[in-house]
């Protein structure tokens, strides 16, 4: 009796594995559990389509919301050099523009390296951190690079410019 039932079950099995390989090579529709029909090409299709792809941009996060609260533009990094709130820690980058507010910006540099593309406009004097930091600035059509002091202020545009011309802070980068 035993042997019966293996007998069945194998031939069932085998049954009905022959007949999804015969829908699956026909193209045949396939009922599913709903009821609905589903066609073999059109699973092939959305098979072929595949995923989208993601693309990194390393676009600011949040930058609209930022730019409506702080007008600050933040373009785009490589994540390591993020706005802070200059009360959160000692070891900030702090900024300090010339605006109504005169208020003070900062960032927390992580990783070994960092990178940022932003615009702060009038920016006057930077302190570093314990980071080697690079700053390029702009005025008009001229653009200017300065190093920033380890854990001092440093003067840039306005105050380290005969003219005293107002400079744009355009990028930062930084290094262990």
């Amino acid at each position: 009796m035993k042997a019966r039932k293996k007998l069945v079950r194998t031939v069932a099995a085998a049954t009905t594995a022959g007949a999804l390989a015969w829908l699956a090579l026909t193209g045949a529709g396939v009922a599913t559990a709903g009821g609905a029909s589903t066609d073999a090409t059109a699973m092939k299709g959305v098979a072929e389509e595949g995923p989208g792809y993601a693309i990194e941009d390393f676009g600011y996060p949040n930058a609209d919301k930022i730019l409506a609260e702080q007008n600050i533009i933040l373009k785009r990094g490589d994540g390591h050099i993020l706005l802070a709130d200059c009360a959160s820690a000692n070891d900030l980058i702090e900024i300090l523009p010339r605006s109504d507010e005169e208020k003070k910006v900062c960032f927390k540099v992580t990783g070994t390296t960092g990178y940022l593309a932003l615009e702060i406009p009038s920016v006057f004097v930077i302190k570093g951190n314990d980071y080697s930091t690079q700053v390029n600035m702009k005025t008009g059509a001229e653009e200017k690079t300065w190093d920033i002091k380890k854990n001092s202020w440093t003067p840039v545009g306005e105050s380290d410019d005969e003219q005293a011309r107002k400079f744009t802070l355009m990028e930062i980068r930084t290094s262990k």
